[in-house]
């Protein structure tokens, strides 16, 4: 098993290859991680793997609080995590490659990033400014029937669109042409549909191209059923989540 050593950032949100991720970084230990990464020559990439969260916060509390107002707010690379970190977060993540890192006049950090590839957690290390981890990159195999598992994938995620455009009485939001590689199609629809972290999750570590297109098909229909039921719905980018504020 090959493995490579980044820092890790954890995200209440989940990363998929190929998708743009914008950050507001204003935590100290997310400003140390973003010093560190400036280090790195501008003709090489500034990689950090993103995480998505199981169980705790992606900002540490800033102030005691109830219950117990005697209590001092977390510190450190770990704040929030609990004392094994790696508990915390899911297995699968995703590696981010920062094209802008810029730094604000106040030490804060605007950052736009890119998901490459996906990454299984082998262990957290809390031991240093910030988070870093050891990490598998996993292969994205493409299995039986992508090409034609994706045609119908797309199919039906122009109708979900359509019904979530009219739920929310206006036109659709882009006009672009979709992809048609079968992996690049389950990636994006994975991130563009309105479904909640562990499911996200789960598109993002099957198995294989057309688990993925297999699992989306039926989440598809069956969220442009309900949307159907559901005429008033709130507004949200298709295709872009929101900055996440670490």
């Amino acid at each position: 098993m090959t493995t490579v050593r980044l820092p890790l950032f954890p995200l209440n949100s989940v990363l998929f290859p190929g998708l743009v991720l914008p950050l507001n970084v204003f935590e100290e230990r997310y400003r140390a991680m973003m010093r560190e990464l400036l280090k790195t020559p501008e003709d090489e990439p500034r990689r950090f793997a993103v995480v998505a969260i199981r169980d705790g916060h992606e900002v540490a509390p800033s102030a005691p609080g109830m219950p117990d107002p005697t209590s001092l707010p977390e510190r450190g690379p770990a704040a929030g995590f609990g004392t094994d970190p790696a508990k915390a977060f899911h297995k699968v993540g995703c590696i981010a490659d920062a094209a802008t890192i810029r730094e604000r006049t106040d030490g804060s950090f605007e950052v736009l990033a890119t998901g490459t590839n996906r990454v299984r957690l082998v262990s957290v290390e809390a031991s240093g400014p910030f988070l870093t981890a050891e990490l598998e990159t996993l292969t994205e195999e493409p299995g039986d029937e992508a090409a034609p598992l994706a045609e119908g994938v797309l199919r039906s995620f122009r109708q979900y669109q359509k019904r979530l455009a009219g739920a929310r009485e206006r036109s659709l939001t882009t006009g672009a042409d979709l992809p048609d590689e079968p992996g690049v199609v389950s990636y994006l629809v994975a991130a563009a549909m309105m479904l909640d972290t562990p499911t996200k999750q789960r598109l993002l570590q099957a198995p294989d191209t057309a688990s993925r297109l297999r699992d989306e098909l039926k989440l598809l229909r069956s969220e442009t059923a309900i949307i159907r039921n559901l005429p008033s719905l709130p507004a949200s980018d298709l295709t872009r989540g929101p900055t996440s504020l670490n």
